[in-house]
């Protein structure tokens, strides 16, 4: 029996969450036994860019190339995968925790008749049943949920997962599914996206500012370090809310909550609603010359100091090294 995989895309390409998601279920079939690793993907990609999802673990993937899926109609998706679910037999689903996965899954749930848990941080304890660690309150604090659904589905928390890349290169089918009128009920009229280097809810660095930046004409350090890191732009919600930065850059409760590997936070104080939005960032990086911020008290590395003195020696001392 196979798990079965839930792949998004953007304009063609496979989301790092995406690859994330594959390892997460080649562990969990190494663990169980419970056969190989078949992903699905709808909408226009590329054989090349499927067959490369091998190197993740799954050993295929099929593949539904229906142009009007590109748009990430939730209906039609959930119809999608459901129908690739029968096919494959399968009794597991593991799927991104994303704005499209969020709303997809729960309709596959009612879909599948299947339990579902989302924000899932590591591998289910199957010793006595199947229950499965969750992170809960923006972070703070993590639940175990127990599974006891013939079906299941997990949705997978970003950056949770160590990323398998020793895999080979995956068969890619051609998947005929049946979509009705009723799947595409809903249409999407327009795509506003964020611009930039690196968007910022799939960047696995950032750098932000906060109100210790003084002014909009100072932010050319900061995006001259995210540049040398290859890394996308924040910014505190007081920062955004007087318009030195744009809305998409704000990062915080009421913002975008990131989950990074990296996160520089320059001239921040660390408000708790703040905190909420990047308390899931695998390691936290604070510059601020208030030795009293309270964002020191979550950082894993601190330096206290004028960024208008540290953020230039250190973007210099990353470009020596880079």
């Amino acid at each position: 029996m196979s798990i079965l995989v839930y792949i998004e895309q953007s304009e063609g390409k496979i989301k790092k969450t995406g690859l994330e998601v594959v390892s997460f279920a080649s562990a969990l079939a190494a663990k169980t036994g419970e056969g190989d690793v078949v992903a699905v993907a709808l909408g226009t990609i590329s054989n090349d860019e499927l067959a490369a999802v091998g190197s993740a673990g799954a050993s295929k993937v099929l593949h539904c190339s229906d142009a009007r899926l590109d748009a990430g109609v939730i209906l039609a998706h959930a119809s999608a995968i459901a129908q690739a679910f029968a096919k494959v037999g399968s009794k597991t689903l593991i799927m991104a925790k994303s704005s499209l996965g969020d709303a997809v899954a729960a309709r596959l749930a009612v879909k599948l008749n299947a339990g579902l848990v989302s924000n899932v941080v590591e591998l289910p304890n199957t010793d006595s049943g199947f229950k499965v660690k969750r992170s809960i309150f923006t972070g703070k604090a993590f639940a175990e949920t127990e599974l006891t659904t013939e079906n299941k589905i997990l949705a997978i928390k970003k950056n949770s997962v160590d990323l398998k890349t020793d895999g080979g290169s995956a068969a890619v089918e051609s998947l005929e599914v049946t979509l009705s009128e009723s799947d595409f009920n809903s249409k999407i009229t327009a795509t506003e996206r964020a611009t930039g280097e690196v968007l910022l809810p799939e960047a696995d660095i950032v750098v932000s500012g906060g109100r210790g930046m003084k002014g909009p004409e100072n932010w050319g350090m900061l995006e001259e370090m995210a540049k040398t890191l290859g890394a996308a732009t924040g910014c505190s919600k007081p920062v955004s809310d007087i318009g030195w930065r744009p809305h998409h850059e704000h990062v915080g409760q009421t913002g975008v909550k990131v989950a990074p590997s990296l996160y520089i936070a320059i001239g921040i104080s660390g408000a708790i609603q703040h905190l909420a939005g990047v308390n899931s960032s695998k390691c936290i990086v604070v510059i601020n010359k208030d030795p009293e911020a309270p964002f020191f008290k979550a950082a894993d590395y601190g330096i206290v100091g004028d960024a208008f003195e540290v953020v230039p020696k250190l973007t210099e001392a990353l470009k020596a090294e880079l």
